[in-house]
């Protein structure tokens, strides 16, 4: 797959724009805690791993501004 293709199927399936803050609570077992903070949509969620922020993050662009699927979700100011 070309460098072209690969930015075009990032432009279809991601929209962009899309801010996060990580905060970083712990590091422990090679792994990061904390809290991803949506920015754009001024929602919040903690994570146990650096893989689950990254899922985290990655359903939250798919979904748009819906981030119902996320637990403990609350809004930040």
């Amino acid at each position: 797959m070309s460098k072209t293709d690969m930015n075009n199927n990032c432009k279809n399936n991601y929209k962009m724009g899309d801010t996060f803050i990580i905060k970083v609570d712990h590091y422990q077992n090679r792994s990061w805690q904390g809290e991803l903070v949506w920015a754009n949509e001024k929602k919040s969620v903690r994570f146990r791993s650096t893989l689950e922020m990254l899922r985290l993050m990655d359903e939250a662009i798919k979904s748009g501004n819906n981030m119902s699927g996320m637990k403990t979700v609350h809004t930040v100011s």
